[in-house]
């Protein structure tokens, strides 16, 4: 494309300047021969300007040198193209300072050429309006070429800001993935390595094991038809996402597994009101929904991990308001600083970038006691100004 538009440049350059020699050297050869300095002059006029793109400033000196002598030597006047075509070029195509050098310039050798050695106020007047219209042209030209500019600039903008949101979205649904699978199977290969041991001393609790595993399967498969959904959706369209009021029946999930998992709900007292967490309190504000996703997600793969690689006896999963965040801790009793070998992977990774997106942030580290493993996630909510 660039090396198709440089040719188009060159062949519109080229015509210019033939149409340009055109205009002055044949109507010097017309009606007879003339004085022997005329089809130089004519020839030095028009012919420099194939080169005015190289050096513009050297070219419409040459030019307007010849043309301003061969009129005031006494050449039969002529409509100065070379020159008209070297004042367009100013216009269009020239930083500032060389335009109005390109102006001074033309405008004293147009002046040089008219008055003297005889001054013609006439013709001083039709080449000014000729002049004026070359300068607009190139002006107009300039404009467009920055509107061009300016536009294409904007397209890529845009592009660049669709693919930013494409890959977004997509790094999104591979978090949303990786978080509804690791949970699920987690929780799934635990009841599943259980359920054998107990279908014959407790048949009730193996019937009890078999059923979470059936349910946790069934609910991987709705997030991961929503999540992969997704991708058909509008951009602009809500997306039916797991929020706070699911984190009930995540930790009941998980204390299906045999650990004692309890979720505590926890608000300042001047804003209690009975909330969606077993009778649990909440404030009066409901967090936004990516706060709300941001947090299922958080204490998912928390709990993922603590199912899988902690050998803890018990989890807290703490949700603790103020008037402006939310602060969701996750603490377990397991193997306490041992088990950070096993979150830097993608989980935690993916957890600190849900905080993050919400413009909160996450702090993983062993318990303060020294017994269990920790992780703390401060999401911001909007006071009341905001809303």
């Amino acid at each position: 494309m660039p090396d198709d538009t440089a040719d188009v440049k060159r062949y519109v350059n080229l015509a210019v300047a033939v149409a340009a020699v055109a205009a002055t050297v044949l109507p010097a050869l017309a009606d007879g021969p003339r004085a022997w300095w005329v089809l130089p002059l004519a020839v030095l006029s028009s012919v420099p300007v194939l080169w005015r793109d190289r050096a513009l400033l050297r070219v419409a000196f040459v030019v307007g040198v010849a043309t301003t002598v061969s009129a005031s030597l006494g050449a039969p006047p002529l409509l100065p193209v070379g020159p008209l075509v070297c004042l367009y070029t100013f216009a269009a195509r020239a930083s500032l300072p060389i335009r109005l050098l390109g102006i001074v310039l033309t405008a004293a050798g147009v002046s040089l050429s008219l008055l003297y050695p005889h001054p013609d106020v006439e013709v001083l007047r039709y080449l000014s309006v000729a002049y004026v219209f070359a300068y607009a042209l190139g002006t107009s030209a300039r404009a467009r070429r920055t509107q061009a500019l300016a536009l294409a600039e904007r397209d890529r903008r845009v592009v660049g800001e669709r693919e930013a949101a494409v890959l977004r979205e997509r790094t999104r649904i591979a978090r949303d993935l990786h978080d509804i699978l690791t949970h699920a199977v987690g929780v799934m290969i635990v009841q599943a390595e259980a359920g054998p041991l107990l279908v014959r001393p407790h048949p009730d609790r193996a019937d009890a094991t078999f059923a979470t595993i059936a349910a946790t399967g069934r609910d991987a498969v709705v997030q991961l038809r929503r999540a992969v959904g997704s991708l058909h959706e509008p951009a602009d369209q809500p997306l039916d996402q797991p929020g706070l009021a699911h984190l009930a029946v995540l930790v009941e999930r998980v204390r299906a597994t045999g650990l004692d998992a309890v979720l505590t709900v926890s608000s300042p007292p001047s804003d209690v009101v009975p909330g969606p967490f077993g009778g649990a309190a909440r404030p009066p504000c409901e967090p936004p929904a990516d706060v709300g996703v941001a947090a299922y997600r958080i204490v998912q793969e928390s709990l993922t991990n603590v199912v899988r690689h902690a050998e803890a006896g018990s989890v807290r999963v703490l949700l603790d308001y103020t008037a402006e965040s939310l602060t969701v801790s996750i603490i377990d009793d397991g193997r306490g600083d041992r088990a950070a070998a096993v979150l830097p992977g993608y989980g935690i990774v993916g957890m600190r970038e849900r905080a993050q997106a919400c413009g909160g942030t996450l702090h993983t580290g062993p318990a303060s006691d020294g017994c269990g493993f920790t992780v703390t996630a401060t999401l911001p909510l909007p006071t009341p100004a905001m809303l």
